[in-house]
Parts: structure tokens; C-alpha cells; sequence
């Protein structure tokens, strides 16, 4: 399953109806162009300040994160123990992505959402809308921190390939 580009005010509306914890990771998520699982392993430690570092999951590739002052005071009261999406029975543990989309999924069907969403979808929305604001590939490729222009490209492009979908139906 591919996840799907909405436009970011449709993607706003299904993250209003999400759990609160989820639609925090989520709004983190299409803030900052974080992968969900990145969203969901931070510390609370790793979020002492609003500006911090962190190492992806996926690539290893290290990135720097300012949080707006509303997103970070929420991350801070969300905060457990260790992490600052704790796991539903163990605080010494994260909050799971499957957790998040079954959310996601629950609110998309409620809203009778036909594309494919998951948390990825953010990725994308996050893309298009810096795509649209600076005009550049090579600056959206360095803020996701992909290694292929291409797969830039099929991200910043999402929202194109998504008309065209439409059209072929």
C-alpha cells in the first residue's frame, strides 16, 4: 500500500478528529517533514529545548529540529518518563506507528476519505507545501534528507500525480 497526498487543509480537518497524542505526533510530523516513527522514538530528554538534534531511524543521517513554541509546549506536557509519546501499558517504551495509523485510518473511513492515508501521507503534504513556497527540489531534498533527487521529486510532485489519478478514473 502507497500512502496518498491530500491537501494540507483536508489533512487538518482528519488530524482535528484524531486522539490527542496522536494528532500531536502527527502535527509534529507534518511540521517538521519527520518520518512518524522518528516523531514517536523522541526522548524527553532530546526535547529539553525547542531547537534540538536527532539521528533518523532510516537513514542514519543526523538532523536538526525547532519546534514553534506552541508544538513544543504541547510535546512537553505530552512527555512521559523517557519518552514523549509513551506507549499505551509501558512508559519505557514508545507509542507504536501501527498505533497512529489505526488511528488515522479510523478518522479517514469516518470521513469517508477514499485515498490511501497513513502517516507517510504527512511526509507528503509536507513536501508539497515547502515545494510550492521556495520553488526548489534541492532544498526539499535536503530538509527530508533524501539521498535521490527522484524520490524528491515523486514527493514534491504529489500533489500533481494525485490530480492526475483523479482524472484517469
Amino acid at each position: 500500500m502507497r500512502s496518498e497526498w491530500l491537501p494540507k487543509g483536508e489533512i487538518e480537518h482528519i488530524l482535528a478528529a484524531l486522539r490527542p497524542e496522536n494528532r500531536l505526533a502527527c502535527e509534529i510530523s507534518l511540521f517538521t517533514g519527520l518520518r512518524i516513527g522518528d516523531v514517536l522514538a523522541l526522548k524527553t530528554s532530546q526535547i529539553v529545548k525547542q531547537r534540538f538534534t536527532l539521528r533518523e531511524q532510516k537513514t542514519g543521517k543526523t538532523r536538526t529540529i525547532r519546534l514553534p513554541k506552541d508544538l513544543y509546549t504541547r510535546a512537553l506536557t505530552c512527555a512521559g518518563q523517557f519518552y514523549v509519546f509513551e506507549h499505551r501499558y509501558d512508559g519505557r517504551r514508545h507509542r507504536t506507528r501501527q498505533a497512529v495509523y489505526k488511528d488515522l485510518k479510523r478518522v479517514a473511513d469516518l470521513f469517508g476519505v477514499k485515498k490511501q492515508l497513513s502517516p507517510h501521507s504527512l511526509r507528503k503534504v509536507y513536501a508539497v507545501e515547502e515545494y510550492l513556497q521556495c520553488g526548489s527540489l534541492v532544498r526539499v531534498q535536503k530538509l527530508l534528507n533524501h539521498s535521490s533527487e527522484a524520490v524528491t521529486m515523486l514527493y514534491a510532485m504529489a500533489n500533481v500525480v494525485s490530480r492526475r489519478k483523479q482524472f484517469r478514473r
